[in-house]
């Protein structure tokens, strides 16, 4: 099914307006010249709505819509996991992680390790960061959109790869993550909106036009299977999703690892106002991820039944989207353009970000100007989305279901990350030689847990992984007998309180997430 002359029209509408408002809102006062504080961190002033929804458009994109309603089709709510747990670890870095990073006042994620630690593990984990945002986040984005565009209106791949990373370029090059974040409202809203239209028109078809709540019966009825949150041994998905692990083991590793380690997500909080309007973002954020399984996961089940036959699991939201009406069909294409084109830019942004703040301002020879500094960032976007546009296909053209290809991927290094950065918080001893066998640790010890015990799930290889990589930052450090590292943290000099809102507002998430597994268990 094409788009219909309505469609366009609507989707037409969409890219001029968000690509006039980008220009409008990345706009500097007369005499002053856009420097790097503006368009790597907005002029560090972020207000909270922009923060969490630019959080929550970063995030969500086509591996998160494509690939984990294809997920759903295959193992049903279960996935929902990912984003339900994600609820909780927003609140834990808002409340706890968060205000470390606002009180170093840093740009990227390896400055704050370079603080901490030292410029070795500075440079290390911003190559690591370079090389997975390019070769794995960005091309997954690119290639599992342009599948998205190539389903809906029939357009080559390769058309769709190119449109995408020259609209996301032509909207965010300029401003940076101003030019992002002060749109990722509107990106939201369409996401938000045409997501809950397509569960509604879907679950509406599933019960043959007698409504949505008949629909989600009918699911309830012919799909038991579809409705378990946690598999027991016996279910051929417990690798990907083994149990009670989900709940007390690795999630929380790869959940605290991307949300508050992880520079393409945690660069909107640090270019908040301040910590309180911060936390009050990623509170917002977290409210709208608990929402995230009704626009994603359940088209995804209703697919099941609307479309038993696919050819891989991650045509199943495409599919799904070729049943709604023309006009309708237009904004929920819209709403799946804003997602993929917003996390587009966002990651480019980010790639920027450390490629500027930690290499070439570091090993770039002489002192470099602020306009200097910004034009590298917006030469390495342009050069990062080229390169994915290249890559997208041969490295992800294979995979039936892309999101746990990118789960399992990162899982080898995610154990390291966040070992790395709570021992840096939380371990005054932890040396900069402790940090890097952290951080090497963790793929030496995935990639023998791989060939060694591959029956493991991934999941609970992160988790052993991790406990692994403490034990080893540990021991090389005590090995040093050097004291306290100079670098270490005051923890207790760090304001982690919170409001009474913000209290109130965790309270009701964790009883929402309570009730959901309490229902589904």
């Amino acid at each position: 099914m094409n788009l219909g002359t309505l469609d366009l029209t609507v989707v037409a509408v969409y890219a001029v307006v968000l690509l006039v408002l980008a220009q409008w809102v990345s706009r500097e006062k007369a005499g002053h010249e856009k420097d790097s504080s503006d368009y790597f961190l907005a002029g560090r002033n972020l207000p909270w709505w922009a923060i969490g929804a630019s959080l929550i458009a970063a995030n969500i994109s086509a591996e998160q819509i494509i690939g984990m309603s294809g997920s759903a089709w295959v193992m049903g709510i279960a996935i929902a996991a990912y984003e339900w747990m994600a609820a909780i670890t927003l609140v834990i870095v808002g409340k706890w992680l968060l205000p470390v990073f606002l009180k170093h006042r840093i740009f990227t994620m390896p400055q704050f390790l370079e603080q901490r630690f030292d410029h070795r593990v500075r440079n290390v984990m911003a190559i690591f960061w370079l090389i997975v945002y390019v070769f794995v986040n960005l091309t997954s984005i690119l290639w599992l959109g342009a599948l998205a565009v190539n389903t809906v209106t029939g357009l080559d791949l390769t058309t769709a790869l190119i449109a995408l990373g020259a609209f996301a370029t032509a909207y965010s090059l300029y401003g940076g993550l101003k030019a992002v974040a002060l749109t990722d409202i509107i990106q939201v809203t369409l996401l938000v909106f045409g997501g809950i239209l397509i569960a509604i028109i879907s679950l509406n078809e599933v019960s043959g036009g007698q409504g949505t709540m008949a629909g989600f019966q009918v699911l309830l009825e012919r799909l038991p299977e579809k409705f378990d949150l946690i598999f027991t041994k016996d279910s051929p998905h417990y690798d990907a999703l083994p149990g009670i692990s989900v709940l007390v083991g690795g999630m929380w590793i790869m959940n605290l690892s991307y949300w508050g380690f992880n520079q393409y997500i945690i660069q909107r909080a640090l270019a908040a106002k301040s910590t309180r309007e911060a936390q009050k973002g990623i509170l917002f954020a977290a409210f709208l991820k608990m929402l995230m399984p009704l626009i994603i996961v359940l088209p995804g089940i209703a697919a099941v039944v609307l479309a038993p036959d696919l050819d891989t699991p991650d045509r199943a939201y495409p599919t799904v989207m070729n049943l709604l009406p023309t006009g309708i069909l237009g904004l929920v294409f819209a709403a799946l353009i804003a997602a993929i084109v917003s996390s587009l830019a966002s990651m480019m942004n980010s790639i920027s970000t450390i490629f500027t703040m930690d290499i070439y301002r570091h090993h770039g020879g002489s002192r470099h100007t602020e306009q200097q500094l910004v034009n590298v960032g917006r030469i390495v976007s342009c050069t990062a989305i080229v390169v994915a546009m290249i890559l997208a296909r041969p490295l992800l053209g294979k995979f039936d279901q892309a999101f746990q290809y990118i789960q399992e991927f990162t899982g080898f290094f995610t154990p390291g990350v966040c070992a790395l950065f709570l021992l840096g918080f939380f371990w005054p001893k932890t040396t900069a030689n402790g940090a890097l066998a952290t951080a090497i640790g963790s793929a030496l010890f995935s990639i023998a847990f791989k060939l060694l015990w591959p029956e493991l799930p991934f999941i609970d290889r992160v988790g052993t992984v991790f406990l692994l990589c403490i034990a080893v930052g540990m021991l090389v450090s005590k090995m040093q007998r050097q004291g306290d590292h100079p670098g270490a943290i005051d923890y207790k000099a760090i304001d982690t309180t919170t409001t009474g809102g913000f209290n109130l507002g965790a309270t009701v998430i964790a009883l929402m997430l309570a009730a959901l597994y309490a229902a589904w268990w």
